[in-house]
C-alpha cells in the first residue's frame, strides 16, 4: 500500500490491523432496529476531497468537519484528487467506501503539466483508469489502496476511463463487488463490475458487463439497492436530458431487464442516483446530483413501491435540509447505529444527539 501523505486529516499515522478485527468476531452485525443515524459521503469541486455529513433523522443533515474534508484528495488519489464517493457497510461489519481517482482541474493547481494524463481527441474527458479504495470498522481508522484497471489486467490499455466506482456486497461470494462506468477510448460510457478481494486491496475479476441499455447510448453512474430478493439497478442514461431510471433483476450481476421510465421529476441535468432505506419505515429515498444547476445541489424523491416517485425537494428547498455545507456533489448514504455515530461525532467535535 502506497504511504497516505501527512495532510491527509482523518487517517492516523498507525492503521489498525484490519483483518485482526474482521476477523475476531466481537462485533455482532447490526440490523435495521440497531440503526440510529445516517451518514452521507460526499465530495466537493472546490477541494476534490471527502466529506461526511451526520443525520439523526434523515431529513437534516449536519457536516461533522463544519463544511470542511475529513479526508484530503491529495493525500489518498495518485491524481492528487478524488470525485464520487460512495460508502456500504459490507457483509463483514466493516464500512467500504470507493472513490474515482481523478483531478479534473490537476492542470491548474499544478500537479501535472497536461489537462489529463492522456491525450483528449484519444482517450476523452478525464481519461482515469483508477480508484481509491478505503476500509474501515468505525469510520475513523482506515486502511487504503490504490488500483487501477488497466494495471490490474491485461487488454485494457485502451480504456478511455473509468468513473464512479460503487460497491455492494455479494452474500454468495462472501465479497464485495464493484460496479463503475468504463468506455475504451471514446467509445460509449457503459455498466461494468468486477470483484475485490475482502480486504479491499485488489480487483480478482476482469471487468464484466453488468447491464447493456437497448439503445447505443452512453449511460452511467449505476446504484444497486437490495429490497427483499430483488436488485434495483438505477442510472443514468444519456437519452436527451439526463434523467434516471432503473432495472431489476433476482440476481446481484446480471438478469437486469429494462425498464423505459424515468424515476426522477427534475427537469435540470442529473446525475450519481443513490437509493436509501428511511430507518423504521417502508421508503426509501432516491437522492442524485442535479448538476445541470448552479450552484449545484442534491434533489431527492421518495418511493415505497420502486413504481410510483414523488418529488420532496432539494437540500433547502423543501424537507431536506444541509445545515452547514453546501454545492455537495455525488453522494451516497449509510446507515449507522448510535453508538458509530456518537463515535464519529466525538472524533471530530460535533455534539448531535441520537436518542431516538
Amino acid at each position: 500500500m502506497k504511504p497516505i501523505g501527512k495532510r491527509n486529516l482523518l487517517i492516523p499515522a498507525l492503521l489498525l490491523l484490519l483483518v485482526g478485527c474482521a476477523s475476531s468476531g466481537e462485533s455482532k452485525f447490526p440490523q435495521e432496529k440497531d440503526m440510529k443515524a445516517y451518514l452521507l459521503v460526499y465530495f466537493k469541486d472546490s477541494n476534490h476531497s471527502l466529506h461526511m455529513a451526520i443525520s439523526a433523522d434523515g431529513y437534516s443533515f449536519t457536516d461533522i468537519n463544519n463544511g470542511n474534508p475529513v479526508i484530503a484528495g491529495d493525500t489518498v488519489a495518485l491524481q492528487r484528487g478524488i470525485r464520487d464517493p460512495h460508502i456500504m457497510r459490507g457483509g463483514d461489519n466493516m464500512f467500504y467506501l470507493a472513490m474515482t481517482d481523478l483531478h479534473i482541474y490537476a492542470k491548474r493547481e499544478g500537479f501535472r503539466e497536461t489537462e489529463w494524463e492522456r491525450p483528449r481527441e484519444e482517450y476523452g474527458w478525464g481519461n482515469n483508469r483508477g480508484f481509491v479504495l478505503m476500509k474501515s470498522p468505525d469510520l475513523i481508522n482506515w486502511t487504503r489502496a490504490n488500483v487501477s484497471i488497466d494495471e490490474t489486467f491485461t487488454g485494457y490499455d485502451d480504456i478511455g476511463s473509468a468513473w464512479a466506482p460503487q460497491t455492494i456486497w455479494d452474500e454468495e461470494e462472501g465479497k464485495p463487488m464493484i460496479y463503475y462506468t468504463m468506455r475504451f477510448k471514446t467509445g460509449h460510457d457503459k455498466l461494468y463490475y468486477t470483484y475485490a478481494d475482502v480486504d479491499f486491496t485488489r480487483l480478482l475479476t476482469e471487468p464484466r458487463l453488468l447491464f447493456e441499455y437497448p439503445e447505443d447510448l452512453t449511460y452511467i453512474d449505476g446504484d444497486i439497492i437490495k429490497v427483499g430478493n430483488r436488485y434495483h439497478l438505477f442510472y443514468v442514461p444519456h437519452d436527451g436530458t439526463p434523467g434516471i431510471k432503473q432495472a431489476v433483476s433476482d440476481r446481484i450481476n446480471s438478469g437486469y431487464q429494462y425498464d423505459p421510465k424515468w424515476v426522477d421529476s427534475e427537469e435540470l441535468k442529473v446525475e450519481a442516483p443513490n437509493v436509501w432505506k428511511r430507518i423504521g419505515e417502508d421508503k426509501w429515498v432516491l437522492m442524485y446530483d442535479i448538476y445541470g444547476l448552479r450552484p449545484p445541489n442534491f434533489g431527492f424523491e421518495e418511493t415505497s413501491d420502486f413504481k410510483t416517485f414523488t418529488n420532496i425537494g432539494r437540500f433547502n428547498e423543501g424537507v431536506m435540509k444541509a445545515t452547514n455545507f453546501e454545492m455537495p456533489k455525488h453522494g451516497a448514504v449509510v446507515h449507522l447505529t448510535k453508538k458509530e455515530a456518537e463515535s464519529l461525532c466525538k472524533h471530530w467535535g460535533l455534539e448531535m444527539s441520537f436518542n431516538k
